[in-house]
């Protein structure tokens, strides 16, 4: 990663915070984007102080003139594109019968349509560089999870956009990388949307029992290494999910409601 250019959405906590850190340590110039300056501003001077080469871009995704200044701004500082991480993303915890759609339609704003907008802006640079482009998804992405509708089918209709564009650019040397987490600490869920639009709070799961973001970043930063094809992290939450869902779906269905009626003030109670 010496010398490439690489912009990380969500960069200012969790999986993003943990990428712009171990791209950096890889020799890579990072463009950190996010909606929160301050917590931008910080990461940052951090990079900076340990020698990295790094832009924070304020950017809020689910605005298409956003993320065409992400990109503006990248080739304005750095004249290139080699890397883009589409992990900007927002989640939900409410039944669907109690939702209001609003909710479900800033999900897909943020999550997928954030990711289309920030991947079209880019793209050209990314097929001169014949750079990677990845997005970061969720297990959600594979099956749907009770509690999160929107949430999963933004993770699904991301998880499809960039299996698309791998196919349609099959010849031009884009690496296309589909990442999907397990549950990872971060405070995604801290800030879950309810039923009204309202955050979530407090998260209803143990977060130092979860995989940690830099673990995260580790294995994505190899994983553009090595331009792999998808990502599917953990062992019972992320392989073995899919694989139960692939092959024993209805078994899958039941397991994934009892899981998620067990979290302390379930929308299922």
């Amino acid at each position: 990663m010496k010398n490439k250019v690489a912009i990380i959405t969500g960069a200012s906590s969790g999986i993003g915070r943990a990428l712009a850190f171990e791209f950096a340590r890889r020799g890579a110039k990072v463009v950190i984007a996010s909606r929160h300056f301050p917590k931008l501003e910080v990461i940052h001077n951090e990079l900076i102080a340990m020698g990295a080469d790094s832009w924070p871009v304020v950017a809020d995704v689910s605005s298409e003139t956003d993320c065409r200044n992400l990109t503006t701004e990248t080739i304005k500082k750095y004249g290139r594109i080699d890397i883009l991480v589409n992990n900007a993303g927002i989640s939900m915890r409410a039944l669907f019968a109690d939702c209001d759609l609003s909710v479900l339609r800033h999900l897909m704003d943020v999550n997928f349509w954030g990711t289309v907008c920030c991947t079209k802006y880019a793209l050209p640079y990314l097929l001169e560089s014949k750079g990677s482009l990845v997005g970061v998804i969720s297990i959600a992405g594979y099956i749907g999870l009770p509690g999160r509708t929107g949430y999963s089918a933004s993770k699904f209709a991301v998880r499809g956009f960039m299996d698309t564009l791998r196919v349609e650019n099959i010849h031009l040397g884009l690496h296309v990388m589909v990442v999907a987490p397990g549950f990872t600490a971060s405070n995604i869920r801290n800030v879950a949307l309810t039923a009204d639009g309202s955050h979530q709070g407090e998260t209803p799961r143990d977060e130092s029992k979860m995989m940690q973001p830099e673990t995260v970043a580790i294995k994505i930063a190899d994983g553009i290494e090595k331009r792999q094809r998808s990502l599917v992290l953990t062992f019972v939450e992320g392989k073995l999910t899919v694989f139960l869902g692939k092959w024993m779906p209805r078994l899958l269905d039941r397991l994934s409601y009892s899981h998620m009626a067990k979290e302390p003030n379930s929308p299922f109670k």
